[in-house]
């Protein structure tokens, strides 16, 4: 039986795909407001667990139950190719699972229970008979969710140790950076809409069509990260806000831009509008760090 070279089976677990989670749970380290250099070991593990683990197996499991849009799409890829023989990408997809929850739960209760449900959702994302992708509104949030917001908790869940339950107003702030990733998905999926139309996929430019997917993913974009300018602004952090409050404004004269051809212009977009979407999290992060007192509130 063929087996995977090292270098292929890498390409499939898409390195370049784990900076999403492993930021926002750098991000749920940070708005924890709890020392660093007491969990450094914690933080380490829960970094490995967010990018090189569930992450790369969410890319595995995808590129697996999407092999036959991918050889329409990107027959380069590592299964289509061939560089990943036989059942091989099931397998390496079925052995990260068991890694990620044997170290997720090294970790404690709640970040296994965050890990469950982050791989459970990639396995609904991409397998049958759900395949929740099918549905451009559902497969986008579930991803969405994955990459930000359940990061974030887990990476406040390292540093609290399971002593307590994670302050709602960090629980809060990554739903709505979950939210606003939905629309980063929906721009992620303008490079195979060809692929997607011929399988059936129903990505939301295949439903909506190009324009108006773009449109929709501004919107969704930007909303959350009014709610979160306001917030910021409720709990007394106006600098941070403030900051936030530039980044969204900087963001929307990109997105004039991006809806002038937004399938052309949505990979110039991730690089400049999602790298300021990902720093206001950061902002965020750091505006949420609690003044630690014996009730551990924030002040």
């Amino acid at each position: 039986m063929a087996h995977p070279t090292p270098s292929a089976v890498l390409e499939l677990l898409k390195p370049i795909t784990w900076f999403p989670p492993m930021w926002a749970f750098g991000c749920g380290v940070v708005s924890s407001g709890l020392p660093l250099q007491e969990r450094w070991l914690f933080i380490i593990a829960g970094v490995v667990l967010a990018g090189p683990l569930v992450c790369a197996t969410s890319q595995a499991v995808n590129d697996w139950f999407d092999r036959h849009v991918d050889a329409i799409n990107e027959p380069q890829r590592p299964i289509p190719s061939g560089r990943i023989p036989g059942r091989w990408g099931l397998y390496i997809a079925i052995i990260w699972t068991l890694l990620s929850l044997l170290l997720a739960a090294v970790l404690g209760p709640l970040v296994l229970a965050a890990a469950v449900l982050g791989l459970v959702l990639a396995w609904l994302y991409s397998a049958p008979p759900l395949r929740l992708k099918q549905n451009g509104w559902w497969g986008n949030s579930a991803v969405a969710l994955c990459y930000e917001g359940l990061p974030w908790v887990t990476g406040a869940a390292v540093m609290i140790a399971g002593a307590t339950m994670v302050d709602w107003r960090i629980m809060l702030i990554a739903f709505l950076y979950s939210a606003g990733a939905h629309g980063i998905m929906t721009l992620n999926d303008f490079k195979s809409v060809e692929g997607d139309r011929r399988m059936g996929v129903g990505s939301l430019p295949v439903r909506l069509g190009v324009e108006r997917a773009g449109l929709v993913a501004c919107v969704v974009m930007a909303v959350p990260q009014v709610v979160v300018v306001i917030l910021l602004f409720a709990w007394g952090r106006p600098i941070h806000a403030a900051a936030v409050m530039l980044s969204l404004l900087t963001q929307l004269v990109l997105m004039a831009r991006l809806l002038r051809q937004p399938r052309e212009l949505a990979p110039w977009y991730n690089a400049t509008g999602v790298s300021l979407y990902v720093t206001g999290m950061m902002i965020t992060a750091f505006a949420l760090r609690p003044v630690v007192t014996a009730e551990g509130v924030m002040g």
